[in-house]
């Protein structure tokens, strides 16, 4: 894995030593204020940067809707310390305030045992950071696991799964927000049409995530999901256009629908925001599904010849 960051430019790199920095200190904070043992003596294993900024084919326009974030996987030594509302809520709170830091920071947080596991069982995602990855801090003799290859059937039925399951979740969180706009249009049923709406892109999303990676973070942040998909296939991007200020809005009320759709009273949403962002559900769900079927069906070659 590589170590250096000399591949991005000087305003990306003070970044991310500021956010590394901020990652540190507020963990320290953290556990010191823990009582049970697995948490007190906690402690960062390694900091990795991954994803298109490791790779180097990072977009930044910000000015037309179009920036890649910073992600990162946090490597901890227990399993209690994976809890982001726990342990990390405060640290990504103070670095989306930061001046200095530019872009949006995603983080997933594992142990090393579970990082090791999916190596071992040669993750797609998992082995993709390995090879791609940028090790931005490490504690010393807490190795990685070399990654080990699926067999080719092992992949294939893993993949055939994980879509069978996605898939028919969609389709019902799809028809159940038709349902909640088949009733009479209160700003209560329009709340939960973005809800159900809300619950199937996540689940879109899940579906191209587990079944070209065989992983999904545990968020519910349909931004961070919309990173990672987006980021490893560009096809994704055509579903939620960016260019105006209205879409870009648009998209930031279906985030915001997880929680506030259901519990905040100001939370607000138009039966024309419903109507463009069911659209570009559809239009996603149509995306993921051509690319998933053409990845399961390469699979069902390699297994079958195998």
């Amino acid at each position: 894995m590589k170590t250096e960051i000399c591949h991005l430019p000087a305003k990306q790199q003070g970044e991310l030593e500021r956010i590394k920095a901020v990652l540190m200190e507020e963990f320290a904070r953290s556990i010191e204020r823990a009582t049970q043992p697995g948490k007190r003596n906690g402690k960062i294993l390694k900091i990795i940067l991954f994803g298109s900024y490791a790779r180097d084919d990072w977009v930044d326009e910000p000015e037309n809707g179009y920036q890649s974030d910073f992600d990162l996987l946090i490597v901890v030594s227990h399993e209690d310390l994976t809890d982001i509302s726990d342990h990390w809520y405060l640290a990504e709170d103070k670095i989306l305030r930061d001046p200095d830091v530019g872009r949006t920071l995603n983080i997933i947080v594992h142990t090393l045992a579970d990082v090791n596991r999916a190596l071992s069982r040669g993750e797609y995602f998992w082995v993709d950071i390995i090879r791609d990855g940028v090790m931005l801090y490490e504690l010393p003799n807490h190795p990685l696991a070399t990654p080990k290859p699926l067999t080719p059937v092992d992949a294939y039925e893993m993949a055939v799964g994980y879509f069978d399951k996605q898939v028919k979740s969609a389709q019902n969180w799809m028809k159940l927000a038709q349902l909640a706009g088949e009733q009479e249009m209160d700003q209560d049923w329009r709340n939960k049409i973005a809800f159900n709406l809300h619950q199937a892109v996540e689940t879109i999303y899940a579906c191209f995530l587990l079944t070209t990676t065989l992983y999904f973070p545990r968020s519910h942040n349909i931004k961070f999901l919309r990173s990672l998909a987006e980021d490893r296939e560009p096809r994704l991007v055509e579903a939620w256009p960016r260019d105006s200020k209205i879409d870009r809005r648009r998209f930031e009320l279906l985030k915001r629908a997880y929680v506030e759709a259901r519990y905040s009273a100001s939370y607000e949403i138009s039966a024309a925001d419903l109507e463009a962002l069911a659209a570009s559900a559809e239009k996603l769900r149509a995306i993921v599904e051509a690319i998933c079927g053409s990845h399961i069906a390469d699979l069902k070659k390699a297994a079958a010849g195998s």
